[in-house]
């Protein structure tokens, strides 16, 4: 189920910023264990939720230090990153309160910040 950005992929123009992530969410069942039909708005309305990540942003920014000895070098990016831990094709289960849902090209799509994501489910061994 897990979505790849490939060439001819319409996601490969998006830039995601920072800490956030770019979640698809899973298709939402319409029954319960029970054999009970939802209506449509009820599963939206949880408070956590599930998706794969599509897309990463670069982390968190962290200043570099300014030195004033190498200023004849070139002038090089002035912020670091520490990476993210959710990678794409994980499995997220994010706090919905934290999100913000967006449509893109007729697709749903949750943008989470990572400090909303409370766990993640990835494929290979650890």
């Amino acid at each position: 189920m897990a979505i790849h950005i490939t060439p001819d992929n319409k996601l490969k123009k998006l830039i995601v910023v920072g800490d956030r992530v770019l979640i698809k969410p899973t298709t939402p069942h319409d029954r319960t264990k029970s054999g009970l039909y939802l209506p449509p708005g009820v599963q939206s309305k949880e408070k956590v939720q599930k998706g794969y990540v599509i897309k990463t942003g670069p982390g968190y920014a962290i200043p570099v230090p300014v030195e004033d000895e190498d200023s004849w070098k070139p002038e090089e990016d002035k912020v670091k990153y520490i990476p993210l831990q959710a990678k794409e094709g994980d499995l997220a289960i994010f706090l919905l309160s934290g999100s913000t849902e967006i449509v893109y090209e007729d697709e749903s799509y949750f943008i989470v910040p990572q400090g909303a994501i409370l766990m993640l489910e990835r494929e290979e061994d650890l």
